[in-house]
Parts: C-alpha cells; structure tokens; sequence
C-alpha cells in the first residue's frame, strides 16, 4: 500500500517577533485527509502557527510545503481558516442572514448582483457543516444563537470553496464539553473530503493523529 499523500510538511519553521520568538523551530509532517489536532497550550506561538499553514503568514526561517505550494499566496489559495478571533470574530448584533449574504457577495465575481439571502441560501452554505445540527433562524443575532452555532457558522462561512485544507482554531475557547464534542464530530465529517487541521491543549478525541508542538 502507498505511504498518504502529506498534505503538510514544515522544517524548522521559526517566527520571531520583537521580543523573542513567536514559536519554532517547528517540524510537522500531516497527511492528507482526516483530522489532525496539533496540542500545545493556546497563546499566540500557537495561533501563529495556524496562520503559517493556511498561508496568513510567512514563516521567518525553515521550510514549509502544503500540498506542493511552498510560496505563502499559493497556501492561501488551497485553504481556509476558521475560528481565529484575530482574522474571523463575528461582532454580536449581526444577523445570520446579514453573514449569509455578505459571504455570497464576497463569493460572487463583481458583476453579479447578490440580494439578499434566503432559507436556501442559508441551507447551501451550511447544511454541509452543521450535518445533523439544527441550523438557525435567520433572522437571529450573532449572539443570540448559542456557543455551538457561533463556532459552526464560523467554519461553515470560512470553508464556502471547500479548499484542499481547512484550519480550524481555537478548541479551547468552547466551552461546553458537549458542544467541543459536536464541532469535532463535525470536523471528523469534514475530514472525509478535506484535510482538517486543529489545535488544542488537551488531547482531541477522533484527531486521526495528534503532534505534540514544543517550542
């Protein structure tokens, strides 16, 4: 049987700020598909490290490939990134279908007029994300339709092109156990077609691999 393809394979990957380093050197090695939960502590070593594989930030020294692109533009364009408040915090008293429509039109090429999003659109967006979780009411505020629809329609508006990689961030921040559960049965489900890579201080029950990062 031939090895996985990787998806993902850094040396000694290093950002360094002005105090210090932000983390690294970091080697990672992810095959395709899946989930794969790097552990380490939250903090921003870690959030860095999330940006440098999705390609929203270059890493200073070392090398890192993402299915073959090597060059920071082309990871971005090969996946998303989802549940990072510094890049992706939806404020409170935003609807659901204000979200919805500004994705479409983000989506759409320039020409197109984009009206206001429907159920359908809602549903098409979503429903792929959300498996058997119940979607919410359009017309809810961000803040009002619970911790566990927050995070799942974070991932959903961040992964509307459905890239090769999805990074997803910030397990530490949910919680309720049982919501932590749903979304990383989710992940696993997202997992069948795309390569899902997360991170948390604790181990990730389901993660078909688990990387211990040290800095």
């Amino acid at each position: 049987m031939a090895d996985p393809e990787p998806a993902v394979v850094a040396r000694a990957i290093r950002v360094k700020g002005p105090w210090g380093p932000v983390y690294g050197p970091v080697d990672l090695d992810v095959d395709a598909g899946g989930v794969t939960a790097l552990i380490h502590p939250a903090g921003t070593g870690r959030t860095a490290l999330l940006l440098t594989l999705a390609g929203r930030m270059r890493a200073q020294s070392g090398t890192i490939t993402v299915f073959g692109h090597s060059d920071a533009r082309k990871i971005f364009e090969v996946s998303a990134l989802a549940n990072i408040d510094a890049l992706d915090k939806i404020a409170e008293s935003v609807t659901v279908a204000d979200l919805i429509t500004e994705q479409l039109r983000w989506d759409a090429p320039w020409y197109r007029f984009i009206g206001k999003a429907g159920a359908s659109d809602l549903s098409a967006l979503c429903a792929t994300t959300f498996g058997d979780v119940p979607l919410p009411d359009m017309g809810a505020y961000f803040d009002q339709v619970g911790e566990l629809n927050q995070v799942l329609l974070r991932i959903a508006l961040a992964n509307t092109g459905t890239p090769p990689l999805l990074v997803v961030g910030d397990l530490d921040g949910i919680t309720d156990d049982n919501n932590r559960a749903v979304v990383l049965d989710r992940l696993i489900a997202l997992g069948e077609n795309q390569t899902v890579i997360t991170a948390s201080a604790n181990p990730v029950p389901g993660a078909k691999a688990e990387l211990k990062v040290s800095e």
